[in-house]
């Protein structure tokens, strides 16, 4: 699937019990919805168990919350990008910040992801983090200052110097690595703050996850775009 409408959104589903099983094909279907009635690309990232029911029954971007830096083999417990990408997914997270990774881990699961074909998206808490990543070779960097995550605050408003300066700083380092502003995005206003400052999209959760309508969620997040 080609990544070509702008800006993108990413609902990252966690574990939360609003985005586990059937619920998860619901919410992905609340995206495909409001992607095609306002030209946007909204792609979900689904419990690991989830991949294939979402990608077997929608047509959306699907991602992965994590993958590791392994090549098949005796790996008990970990992700195998090329198993992700044969569940259905496009592409991954990695580095999110209940997911933390060192420096080398995050270069391997890349590194990993590209060869399998995913598309990246690496999380980082600051400027120097994004300005390292973006040396990596990722598709996307996510600035998610973990203070702000879950808390409804938005971090194009509480630290907009944070998104203002990844852009910058990643540019910097690599033109064509993208940058998505994440944590307390929920709102429409939030959304252009985060464009206003440079960013290509969102990775967002809880806003729209735990929204008694999903649906709605999206459309008041991005109606004003």
């Amino acid at each position: 699937m080609n990544l070509s409408k702008s800006p993108l959104i990413v609902v990252n589903l966690k574990t939360y019990l609003q985005g586990t099983g059937e619920k998860a094909v619901t919410i992905a279907k609340a995206c495909k919805k409001v992607s095609e009635k306002y030209n946007v690309d909204i792609g979900v990232a689904p419990q690991f168990c989830d991949i294939y029911r979402v990608a077997s029954h929608v047509d959306v971007p699907v991602y992965s919350q994590h993958i590791d830096g392994i090549d098949g083999g005796s790996h008990t417990g970990q992700i195998l990008a090329q198993c992700v990408k044969d569940a259905g997914a496009i592409g991954t997270l990695i580095n999110h910040s209940e997911r933390r990774l060192t420096l080398a881990d995050i270069d391997s699961s890349v590194k990993a992801a590209s060869k399998a074909g995913l598309y990246t998206i690496v999380c980082t808490n600051n400027v120097n983090t994004s300005a390292s990543a973006a040396s990596l070779g990722t598709d996307y960097i996510a600035i998610e200052p973990p203070e702000l995550i879950g808390t409804g605050v938005p971090v194009s408003s509480a630290d907009p110097q944070v998104v203002k300066g990844s852009v910058d700083a990643v540019k910097n380092v690599n033109e064509d690595v993208k940058v998505l502003c994440g944590a307390g995005i929920s709102k429409g206003e939030d959304l252009q703050a985060a464009l206003e400052l440079g960013s290509a999209g969102v990775l967002l959760a809880s806003g729209v996850v735990k929204a008694e309508d999903p649906e709605k969620a999206l459309e008041h997040l991005v109606i004003q775009i």
